[in-house]
């Protein structure tokens, strides 16, 4: 005797969702294996701890007293004390003329490299020649030279032209380097833009200029803050053409760091102070525009109209 079984039917309104929330919320360290998400988290923790180790210790040196930070011991708990950071802006070694040094060459050349990269990378995206992958290709190139290979001939440059120990000269310096990485990374921004965007605009009768502006600059803000932030942090964390440019009425904060460390021996307070001024204020920078930071690095990755 044979038995049939009717099929199952749904009852309206308790069927299963194709796509669970939960499964579309799923970050990359929840999927995969037990094993695998816990090796992840594993490196992920180490990760951290190897970056934020040194700066949180760097941050409680600068509160320690000489005596808490020469300690053979290291210590966790002691009188914190703001001694460091009142050296550094009195006395001999006040630290206000290289920050305000910093904040002119770095911020300065920054703005500079994306408004000259925004105007080179729109032309090169939209520009139709032949061997445009080669010039793409040279003009990053010259960002992979090393500092060595063109600091004798732009220091040559330079003191033809008066630039030594000299604001200007620090940013034509950074510009040698911000330049062409802001062109390339600009470049692929715009050429990520649907053409037909800058052409409705055309059609509805704005000229060239004015399509660029109102139109492709707004759809490009993520890029032009990452190249902003990326130009800026290499100029404000840079040392060798501090070193080989700047002179008294030019050094940046990296070159107030350098003479803290002297033949009678190096006043490690002072210097962690230094190195969180260096360091906290790129921080906050990166954190402030995340978002589009996030979506600028990013943006490469997905192509297409």
């Amino acid at each position: 005797m044979t038995t049939s079984t009717a099929p199952e039917t749904a009852v309206p309104g308790t069927e299963a969702p194709r796509h669970s929330p939960a499964l579309a919320a799923a970050t990359p360290l929840d999927r995969g294996t037990p094993r695998s998400r816990t090796a992840n988290k594993v490196i992920l923790a180490v990760g951290l701890l190897w970056t934020l180790v040194p700066l949180v210790w760097m941050l409680l040196s600068s509160f320690k007293s000489k005596t808490d930070v020469t300690a053979p011991t290291p210590t966790l708990f002691f009188t914190p004390t703001l001694d460091n950071y009142v050296g550094l802006f009195t006395g001999a070694n006040n630290l206000t003329p290289y920050l305000v040094h910093s904040v002119l060459a770095a911020g300065f050349s920054a703005i500079l490299a994306v408004v000259l990269g925004a105007l080179a990378g729109y032309g090169l995206a939209h520009t139709r020649m032949r061997g445009k992958k080669h010039l793409s290709f040279w003009i990053i190139s010259t960002r992979m030279a090393p500092i060595a290979a063109v600091v004798l001939p732009l220091f040559m440059i330079f003191r033809g032209l008066g630039l030594i120990d000299s604001i200007p000269g620090l940013i034509l310096a950074y510009l040698t380097f911000d330049l062409p990485f802001a062109i390339w990374l600009m470049s692929a921004f715009f050429a990520d833009l649907p053409p037909s965007l800058e052409e409705s605009a055309l059609v509805a009768g704005c000229s060239r200029w004015q399509a660029y502006w109102h139109v492709v600059l707004p759809l490009t803000r993520s890029g032009l803050v990452t190249t902003f932030v990326l130009c800026l942090v290499f100029a404000w964390n840079d040392y060798a053409f501090a070193l080989v440019f700047s002179g008294p009425s030019s050094q940046t904060l990296p070159m107030a760091a350098s003479q803290l460390v002297t033949q009678t021996g190096i006043d490690w307070g002072q210097l962690c102070a230094i190195g969180v001024f260096v360091v906290v204020p790129m921080m906050l920078a990166g954190l402030a525009v995340r978002r589009w930071l996030v979506t600028g690095l990013t943006l490469g990755a997905v192509t297409g109209e």
